[in-house]
């Protein structure tokens, strides 16, 4: 089984900072991409950030300059340090993984969420 566990939500102001964290363990025999997504009350999820496996990664525009994506191999752990955050921020932020799993199988896998709260 795999799992993929975030920390490092909270509530923080305007212009402040936060760095979450996603470890996905269990039976993992490759990771190719980890991916942030977030989902705001009444919008739709969106991917935020993406860093694949040799080092690319890929923002959404509204956070560039802004967030920064990284990733531990070795530790099967994925980052994403937010600075500068805004309000409209605040959203619950999803961890996701596409990597070959005990079946031998490629496929995504999402964490459980963590709530950052953004206050202006």
């Amino acid at each position: 089984q795999v799992q993929l566990v975030e920390s490092g939500g909270g509530l923080v102001q305007a212009g402040g900072s936060l760095t979450l964290s996603c470890v996905a363990s269990g039976s993992i025999f490759g990771i190719n991409a980890m991916r942030w997504y977030r989902q705001a009350p009444g919008n739709e999820r969106e991917l935020v950030a993406a860093i694949i496996s040799g080092g690319p990664t890929n923002y959404v525009d509204s956070v560039k300059g802004r967030f920064t994506i990284s990733r531990d191999n070795a530790k099967n752990t994925v980052y994403l340090q937010m600075n500068s955050l805004k309000p409209e921020d605040t959203a619950v932020y999803y961890c996701n993984a596409y990597l070959l799993d005990a079946n031998r199988r490629w496929r995504d896998y999402w964490g459980q969420g963590t709530q950052v709260i953004v206050s202006s």
